[in-house]
């Protein structure tokens, strides 16, 4: 069996790797880090879960130990779709450099641009960062890319289904044509295919396992329910996580608005729930996941944004609240159980209007999934508490992905042949004379020179705040901004 002694990583690095308590590679670990170590380019084809991220931090920390990095000018990149990714190979970078002169910085959103330049300012050698707030920092005049020795894109089918490819492409172009390149993604789909045809140099394909295929230490299981209502399907879910053993559990929803609705109606229940999703506070989403990871939050109700690609080894259950809308995602979501060898238990519920999204699921995993009878009354599900649901959703920014059905407007409360009459509007005043009526019109004043049509605030995915996290960067991408205090997305 092989071990990491085998590898060919320094001592310094192997004693770190012992220190987390890790003494076998993973098969991706096993394969990539003699290349990587090398110095060729890297496709590496894996599921999450699998160990990408020290296939890459590993070599990476190695191959940086000769050198010093300048100011405004990191020695190596690493690319991650999402923020909590960012942090979580950030965390990486940290455990096992340990006792290496080697610096890093995260550029994500939620901190401010003044942290970030300053650390840009000293010089790193590792930068790691979501694709919006690099090019937000490049744009300012505060970073160059043409000292990258190193580049890793990390989930990159991941980046292609949030519309990120033309940024990727974008900073590769900024980047030295002569780099050693670690590419990773889960699946690849023919635009990946020719994004890596384009920019790797004749990389050494590592294929860990198959691509969109399920643990066999998870065990897969479907609840259908008669109703397609949402309360419905929320009493299933509180039937499902009170009958099975869970320890901590992900429960997935498609909608981000939807998941606060699915969030907000456990802990009405007495679960012990928190939602995270793209447009919350990067502090909330923060303290969300640590408390998560520690083992003081029970039940973490996701979007697949906010939860893929997440470093929880621990996680004893997955609830698929709605189908997803790509049959991959299935994959991914299930994925965050059944980690580093241990076993896993996943639910999905599925109501009638399901069934389209249900057969390309079980196309893509090739097996039935069995089935479990949820003995409910669910002609009792309406006089659940359910609040105005969808008023819960609004001013967090479009929720819905692309190919979401929109939602339709609510009832009214009130039958037309019992609603009150409208009372008419009271008759308009005569009009003023017309020179008193010009007199009387307020001339505008001009917007301040700080608010004329500047660029806008965005997420570190490339959004502009206020128009949900997942909307893609290359859609809303501004002019370069002026060099300004520091301010928080």
């Amino acid at each position: 069996m092989t071990s990491f002694s085998d590898l060919g990583l320094s001592p310094e690095v192997l004693q770190a790797v012992i220190d987390a308590g890790y003494d076998t590679p993973t098969p991706i670990q096993a394969q990539a880090i003699p290349v990587a170590l090398a110095g060729r380019d890297v496709l590496g084809i894996a599921q999450t879960g699998t160990g990408k991220t020290a296939a890459f931090t590993l070599p990476m920390i190695d191959r940086l130990a000769a050198g010093r990095s300048k100011a405004r000018m990191p020695r190596s990149l690493v690319i991650a779709p999402t923020r909590e990714l960012a942090d979580q190979v950030a965390a990486s970078f940290e455990k096992y450099a340990k006792g290496r002169n080697l610096s890093w910085a995260l550029l994500i959103g939620g901190v401010s641009f003044a942290d970030q330049e300053r650390k840009l300012d000293r010089g790193v050698d590792v930068l790691i960062a979501t694709p919006g707030r690099l090019l937000d920092h490049f744009e300012r005049g505060k970073l160059l890319l043409t000292g990258v020795q190193i580049m890793v894109v990390d989930e990159a089918d991941r980046m292609l289904d949030m519309g990120f490819i033309p940024d990727i492409e974008r900073i590769f172009k900024l980047t030295p044509a002569k780099k050693q390149t670690l590419f990773f993604s889960a699946t690849m789909p023919p635009e990946i295919t020719r994004l890596t045809a384009q920019f790797l140099n004749e990389p050494v394909r590592i294929e860990a396992s198959r691509p969109a295929t399920t643990g066999e230490n998870i065990s897969q299981f479907l609840a259908r329910i008669p109703s397609s209502d949402p309360a419905a399907k929320r009493m299933a879910l509180r039937a499902l996580v009170e009958r099975a053993d869970v320890k901590n559990g992900i429960v997935f929803c498609n909608r981000k608005s939807e998941v606060d609705v699915v969030a907000k109606s456990l802990k009405q229940h007495g679960f012990d729930a928190a939602a995270i999703h793209g447009d919350l506070d990067q502090s909330v989403r923060t303290r969300t996941l640590e408390n998560f990871r520690k083992g003081e939050l029970r039940l973490l109700v996701a979007s697949d944004v906010a939860a893929r690609g997440l470093d929880i080894p621990d996680v004893s259950h997955v609830f698929n609240f709605d189908v997803p809308h790509h049959a991959d995602d299935y994959v991914h979501r299930i994925g965050r159980t059944g980690r580093a060898g241990r076993s896993g238990q996943t639910f999905m519920i599925i109501t009638p209007a399901d069934s389209r999204g249900l057969d390309k699921v079980l196309k893509l995993i090739g097996k039935a999934p069995a089935e479990v009878v949820l003995d409910l009354d669910f002609s009792q599900a309406r006089s659940e508490p359910r609040g105005r649901e969808r008023d819960r959703g609004r001013g967090q920014g479009r929720s819905e992905p692309r190919d979401a059905p929109r939602a339709e407007a609510p009832a009214q409360d009130t039958p037309p042949a019992m609603a009150p009459k409208p009372v008419p509007p009271p008759s308009p005043a005569p009009p003023a004379p017309r020179k008193e009526r010009a007199a009387a019109r307020p001339r505008p004043e001009p917007a301040p020179e700080s608010q004329a049509r500047g660029p806008r605030e965005r997420d570190d995915d490339g959004s502009v705040v206020g128009f949900g996290a997942d909307t893609p960067a290359f859609l809303m991408r501004a002019p370069p901004r002026p060099s300004v205090a520091a301010q928080d997305d």
